[in-house]
């Protein structure tokens, strides 16, 4: 039961992950220059909307981590693999 909930978190967790480093605001210098991304302006430093979203990605890519090690330690203890 503990695999198959800590499973759930890591799927939810990495599909998260993609959907908030997308909505990340490109800084320049990537794919998104060659595409004609890097034409914006970019005015003044960071707003609460992109703090808060670089936090929220952090605290998602630490659960994820964790549910990674988790998980091995189950398998592990389960002799599994």
């Amino acid at each position: 039961m503990a695999i198959i909930a800590t499973s759930a978190v890591l799927l939810l967790t990495s599909v998260l992950m993609v959907v908030l480093v997308l909505a990340h605001k490109g800084k320049g210098g990537g794919l998104s220059d060659m595409f004609g991304g890097g034409v914006t302006s970019s005015l003044g430093g960071s707003s609460v909307v992109e703090r808060n979203l670089d936090r929220l990605t952090v605290a998602t890519g630490i659960i994820w981590f964790a549910s990674i090690i988790v998980l091995g330690l189950l398998f592990k203890s389960k002799g599994v693999g």
